[in-house]
């Protein structure tokens, strides 16, 4: 039994062919012979009407050097109309010398005075000269006595200016149209000539296109191109191609979303569309490896590229922002449980204490005790609310001192830190602060005397963020690199990566119009210092800058959370 054949390949079809080589070379010779016959028709139209327009202008400046001759008024209006008068001698001369078919000299009633048939002469003109011994210049194209003719006319004017007569001029059509139909095979040849390369250029472009199409038929093409957007824009994955000289040549729905970027990024630049960074450094294959990280606004991206043969690349992103939240949050949420477990220990020994001094009936002992503690974490946050007027800020700093002082870390807020409640995006303020200070409580667990100070300034709208920690520090040639993605001194965690932190810190600092820098400090650690300008809002009309704090219409102090002893 003989194999099915291949769809298109096997059987011969007779009709409209099916593939790509054969249907474009049919629709280039159809295109190209329609364009070539339209072409001529298009130039033959016009050719004809310029044809008779210089033959009518042929005939009027005929007319025109005939009524200039200086005796031709003279002699009209002085001699009678006759064969051998001198009008039909000067009118015959003009007619042979330019090969007009005919030159007739008229007075004002139309009678001739001059004709090719010497018959005519002295009879009227079968042709309305009224035009023309109204004063007027004639071109037409008309009928008389000799057949059909291109004419001119002009007036004859007398001494005083007046008119005497007319001369008419007449060119044979027939020489017109012998005219025309003397071009039509030039202009054949050429449109054939023309239709020939044409042909031969369609059929190596269609050579050209079977190869490169693999000589698929159309329905395999589009069944092809089908697939492949369901499948770029139905994985939850971003897709960008590139091409050989760097640019974007597609991105999925996904890419865009990913990157921030819409379809007008197709056939640009890297730099173009991202701009200087890691992200287009990894995409572009400056810094090869795999699943690379990179932070692409607010987003935590992990990229791979495979290289294609033109020399191109197609790179996919995977979206890791939720990932490294959670990440991030069950390293807070461990850290927040060993605090409360140590909180509980604290908890039971302190109702233990009062236990035993309720059974002593030691009540004013016992009193004191309370009071003591319920004051020194009412303190606490009353410190932090006074002086971080943000709710969220000051909830922040609150909770990371409970946790700082779980692991032996003080945390301290520095003399003259005030921040007025006119945070333009405490959201964003809340994640600088957030990984400045967790970083700083990782380097300063340990250390002799281990403290945080976190200081907070304003100028005008710009706030200036410090967080100072007791740690090893950071190496001065390690200044820059530490906020590129992917660096970290820490041991790398079961659920993900690390160094993202100060990635982002630098990232919304500078999305921000600010910068984020790091210095050593006096006595050892490091100084890490963030620039935010227009981060405040403006004032409003009763709340001078820099005076939020004394304000008595300031918002109400935040919810505290319980603390357990920690000191800002």
């Amino acid at each position: 039994m003989n194999a099915p054949p291949t769809p298109g390949r096997g059987l011969r079809r007779f009709g409209w062919p099916q593939r790509v080589f054969s249907q474009v070379l049919l629709m280039q010779l159809t295109i190209i012979t329609g364009v070539t016959i339209l072409v001529t028709g298009l130039f033959l139209a016009p050719l004809s009407d310029q044809l008779d327009d210089q033959a009518m202008r042929r005939a009027l400046a005929i007319a025109q050097s005939t009524a200039a001759q200086p005796g031709i008024v003279r002699d009209l209006t002085s001699t009678d109309p006759s064969v051998k008068g001198p009008v039909q001698s000067a009118a015959e001369r003009v007619r042979r010398a330019t090969g007009a078919e005919y030159v007739v000299v008229m007075n004002q009633r139309g009678v001739r005075w001059s004709h090719p048939d010497t018959h005519r002469i002295g009879a009227i003109v079968s042709t309305d000269p009224g035009e023309a011994l109204r004063g007027r210049e004639v071109m037409e194209i008309d009928s008389g006595t000799l057949g059909r003719s291109a004419r001119g006319k002009v007036p004859l004017l007398g001494p005083s200016g007046d008119v005497v007569g007319a001369v008419s001029v007449g060119i044979a059509y027939d020489s017109v149209r012998a005219r025309l139909l003397g071009a039509i095979p030039g202009l054949l040849a050429y449109a054939g000539g023309a239709l020939a390369v044409g042909a031969l250029a369609a059929y190596l472009i269609s050579r050209r296109l079977q190869r490169q199409t693999h000589d698929l038929a159309f329905s395999d093409i589009s069944a092809l191109l089908t697939e492949r957007e369901a499948m770029l824009h139905g994985i939850r994955e971003g897709v960008v191609a590139l091409d050989g000289t760097g640019r974007v040549r597609l991105l999925n729905d996904e890419a865009q979303r990913l990157l921030g970027v819409g379809p007008e990024a197709a056939g640009r630049t890297l730099e173009e569309v991202l701009g200087d960074g890691r992200t287009a450094d990894v995409l572009a294959g400056r810094v090869v490896g795999d699943d690379l990280l990179a932070v692409r606004g607010s987003r935590v991206l992990l990229a791979n590229r495979m290289p294609t043969d033109d020399g191109g690349a197609v790179v996919t992103l995977r979206d890791r922002t939720e990932l490294e939240h959670l990440g991030r949050e069950l390293d807070s949420t461990t850290g927040l449980i060993d605090a409360l477990r140590a909180q509980d220990h604290e908890h039971a020994n302190r109702l233990h204490t009062l236990l035993g001094l309720l059974e002593l009936e030691m009540h004013e002992d016992a009193m004191e005790f309370v009071t003591e503690v319920v004051g020194v974490h009412r303190a606490t946050a009353e410190q932090v609310t006074e002086k971080i007027q943000d709710p969220l800020l000051a909830a922040l700093l609150v909770g990371k001192a409970t946790v700082a002082a779980e692991r032996g870390v003080s945390l301290r807020l520095a003399p003259g830190t005030l921040l007025p409640d006119r945070v333009v995006d405490p959201r964003g303020l809340v994640t600088v602060m957030g990984n400045l200070v967790d970083n700083a409580t990782d380097a300063a667990a340990g250390s002799d005397g281990a403290r945080i100070e976190v200081g907070m300034s304003t100028e005008g709208r710009t706030v200036i963020l410090e967080v100072r920690d007791s740690g090893p520090g950071v190496p001065r040639e390690q200044y820059a690199s530490i906020f590129t993605e992917g660096w970290s001194t820490k041991e790398v965690p079961a659920h993900g990566r690390r160094g993202l932190g100060l990635a982002l810190v630098r990232r919304l600092a500078e999305r921000q119009g600010g910068s984020v820098t790091v210095s050593g400090a006096d006595g050892g650690g490091a100084v890490f210092t963030v620039v935010l300008p227009e981060a405040l809002a403006e004032p409003g009309p009763r709340e001078p800058a820099g005076r939020a704090a004394d304000s008595p219409d300031g918002p109400p102090p935040p919810a505290r959370p319980a603390t357990a002893g920690g000191q800002p």
